[in-house]
């Protein structure tokens, strides 16, 4: 390495450390500046507080909200109470799509036999009342239907003998133990007819038109009723009893709202009550309903009431058990209520403030109460508080947004 590039090297190393003396002087610099001019902000916040009247030597608690009188007058912020006013309020409920007992119809076997021929249908389809969905097969069914032509025939000859033999009877011809006899058998085959043409008519088979020409071997398992079907429990060749159910199927036509009420919201219920609901499931969609009765058994556990709504022309898609969220509007009652610039949404929560003056000085502090929320009408807002206002406490009415906007400068004021 020859001079030239020494010395180059040389000066390189020089300026690199001045490079970072300089750095670190800066950084110096810096944090000396921000002390300094923190520790001159909390002095200035301290002179301010030793020029508050009736405020020397103390400061504000954090999260304290404290405002002057000048500031509250500027601000346009005024105090006042509860109002009655007429808002169509409601009752939040939650509950399904539910139906009524006689709109479940189970599928069974009218006797023992086995499946056959069983139809596709999967569950969710729609049948139609008297349609057929299998058949059953079971030799007896030959046997009540050959006791019945049989009887048939035997009556074919006992009826006209009795009445010939009635005739000789009346001929003083006859003998009246054989007609008695006669009558009696003729009874008896009428007993055992009626039974079988009974027996025969429940397993869907037509006695007056049968003959030796068409005796059948299987019957049709038809639907119940019209509906969608929710369960199916029998396949080809399973062997069944009149005590299994085979399938499920719901109709639709009486399909009701079930809906919760809690305890506190029982008074305010009544027949009539409009109701719109939305299926979360199926969308944002609103629907309508109305209440049409109300339960008459208390939940213990969960604090309700049960209710149940009819459904309005326009229905949600059709799935057993639905969840539903729901509001039951109680017809424009008179309700406490704020105007709607009294509450302030942050976040999740809904706060209103109230103030109480200071025992001495000029500035008020003011203190949020959270509270729920119900119906608004003509720029006033019902709501139920979670907490009481304190005793002596007025309601900010008007200019709440500026206290909360205070607030908000208060926790970025500790924040730094």
């Amino acid at each position: 390495m020859n001079f030239i590039q020494i010395n180059i090297l040389f000066k390189m190393k020089n300026i690199f450390q001045s490079i970072l003396l300089a750095g670190l002087f800066a950084g110096l610099i810096l944090m000396f500046s921000c002390g300094h001019s923190h520790e001159n902000q909390l002095a200035h916040v301290h002179d301010h507080g030793h020029e508050s009247e009736g405020h020397a030597g103390e400061d504000h608690a954090e999260g304290e909200i404290h405002l002057t009188k000048d500031q509250i007058n500027t601000m346009g912020i005024t105090f006042g109470d509860f109002s009655n006013q007429k808002i169509n309020d409601f009752i939040t409920a939650t509950g399904t799509l539910g139906l009524p007992p006689n709109a479940y119809s189970s599928v069974s076997a009218k006797a023992s036999g086995f499946i056959k021929e069983s139809k596709k249908y999967i569950e969710g389809n729609y049948v139609e009342k008297g349609v057929v969905l299998a058949y059953l097969e079971n030799p007896e069914f030959i046997k009540y239907q050959q006791a019945y032509l049989e009887v048939v025939a035997e009556l074919s000859y006992l009826n006209p003998e009795l009445e010939r033999q009635q005739r000789l009877l009346e001929a003083d011809a006859g003998i009246s133990k054989t007609v008695q006899k006669l009558q009696s058998e003729v009874s008896l085959k009428m007993a055992a007819l009626k039974g079988l043409e009974k027996q025969l008519i429940y397993l869907g088979i037509n006695a007056s038109n049968l003959s030796v020409d068409n005796i059948v071997e299987r019957i049709p398992v038809l639907s119940p009723m019209s509906g969608y079907i929710t369960s199916i429990k029998m396949h080809n060749g399973m062997y069944v009893t009149p005590e299994l159910e085979l399938m499920e199927v719901v109709s639709e036509d009486h399909l009701h709202l079930e809906l919760d009420v809690f305890e506190m919201d029982i008074a305010g219920l009544k027949v009539g009550q409009k109701i719109s609901y939305t299926v979360p499931a199926l969308g944002d969609t609103v629907y309508e309903g109305e209440v049409h009765v109300i339960g008459k058994e208390f939940n213990v556990q969960n604090k309700t009431v049960r209710i149940h709504g009819h459904l309005e022309k326009k229905r949600p898609q059709f799935i057993k058990d639905l969840y539903v969220e729901a509001k039951v509007w109680l017809n424009d009652q008179t309700v406490q209520a704020l105007p709607e610039k009294a509450i302030i949404q942050d976040g999740a929560f809904s706060y209103i403030y109230v103030a109480k003056p200071l025992q001495d000085g000029d500035e008020l502090e003011f203190e949020a109460l959270k509270v729920i929320p119900g119906a608004s009408s003509m720029g006033f807002t019902s709501l139920k508080l979670i907490d009481p206002v304190p005793e002596g406490m007025s309601i900010v009415t008007n200019g709440a947004y500026f206290v909360y906007a205070q607030s908000k400068s208060g926790e970025l004021t500790h924040e730094h």
